[in-house]
């Protein structure tokens, strides 16, 4: 690894250590984090200086790096950020580094073409479009985004985990529970769903196939102990039955037809709920009526309600109780007085 790659996984690590504001992190706790995340890297143990450490905190004051951190002692032995708020990735770029990154853009560019990169048109696009909101000039495609969502810190430590086969030590608290949950947990890929992420893999000693939404993880550390337990799930084989996350048995994969208004229709067609959709026939009114071959979970049910009074589904009929059963509670939520309802449930 070369030892500009080295000093750049120092400096993150420094700064996601500094980044957390519930932990007085001493020169020796940035040190041993430091060696740690380079071990995670390189699979050896690699120890890191004093010396090297104090550089290295040095440099990221220093305007070499652009980064100008707001890096201060307390108490004569703690460091932290002078700015809660900062971080080293909030660094706007400069002009070397927008010339770089466009050369890189033009090289990408020439490879869109073949079917091995024909994914990259996308990608493509979000790097050229960010280079212009870093050179000042206004967004010209708006990509959804919610800056909000906890657990994306996750993402990148969650990634080299399965990258390199790395257990992870995942303390989860879902909805449900008042107590978060701690277990070891073989990663197998990560899954993003209506701008949500989610890793999927197995609990120790256990075959059943997990996902955990990272926004419900309260504390993630990587168990070097135990022996990754891979696996040979491919995802697109996985979910190819399944809107959503959640994969049940063969037993709940069922065979929807919907009833699409004339209004809906168009949209529905052009844009399908799922890769099993097919087409089964138009009407003249413009109507039409589709159908899907999925998992009955609950995002298809939830996806389905969405549209309200623009459908109907035709079959299977028990997804057609449960629709019929979701809108008669939702209609009940209108009935009356919604604070005097609530007044009178708390009563």
């Amino acid at each position: 690894m070369a030892w500009t790659k080295k000093a750049l996984i120092r400096y993150r690590t420094i700064d996601r250590c500094l980044q957390n504001h519930h932990r007085r992190w001493t020169l020796e706790d940035l040190r041993e984090a430091c060696s740690k995340a380079l071990y995670e890297l390189e699979g050896r143990r690699v120890e890191i200086s004093r010396r090297t450490t104090q550089l290295d905190l040095q440099m990221m004051r220093s305007e070499k790096l652009g980064y100008e951190a707001p890096i201060e002692v307390y108490e004569r032995k703690y460091y932290r950020y002078a700015d809660p708020d900062y971080k080293i990735s909030d660094i706007p770029l400069n002009e070397n580094d927008l010339g770089v990154i466009n050369e890189s853009v033009e090289i990408l560019r020439q490879f869109k073409d073949f079917s091995l990169f024909r994914d990259l048109n996308g990608v493509i696009q979000k790097l050229e479009d960010q280079i212009h909101q870093n050179s000042n000039s206004r967004a010209i495609i708006h990509f959804d985004k919610n800056e909000q969502l906890k657990g994306l810190s996750y993402l990148d430590e969650i990634y080299q985990a399965i990258q390199k086969g790395i257990v992870l030590e995942i303390s989860y608290q879902s909805f449900h529970r008042k107590e978060a949950l701690t277990f070891k947990f073989h990663p197998f890929f990560l899954k993003e769903f209506n701008n949500r992420w989610f890793v999927i893999g197995r609990k120790e000693k256990e075959q059943k196939v997990y996902n955990f939404a990272l926004d419900r993880i309260t504390k993630l550390d990587f168990d070097l102990r135990s022996k990754y337990q891979s696996s040979d799930i491919d995802p697109d084989e996985y979910y190819r039955h399944t809107f959503g996350v959640t994969v049940l048995d063969r037993r709940s994969l069922i065979d929807i037809e919907i009833w699409v208004n004339p209004s809906n229709a168009p949209y529905v067609i052009t844009k399908p709920i799922h890769a099993s959709q097919q087409l089964l026939e138009e009407f003249s009114d413009g109507s039409a009526i589709i159908s899907l071959k999925v998992h009955h979970n609950f995002e298809i049910e939830r996806h389905l309600f969405g549209y309200a009074d623009n459908i109907r589904v035709l079959k299977p009929q028990r997804l057609v109780k449960r629709m019929q059963y979701k809108l008669e509670m939702a209609a009940k939520q209108y009935d009356k007085d919604f604070h005097l309802a609530r007044r009178e449930e708390t009563l």
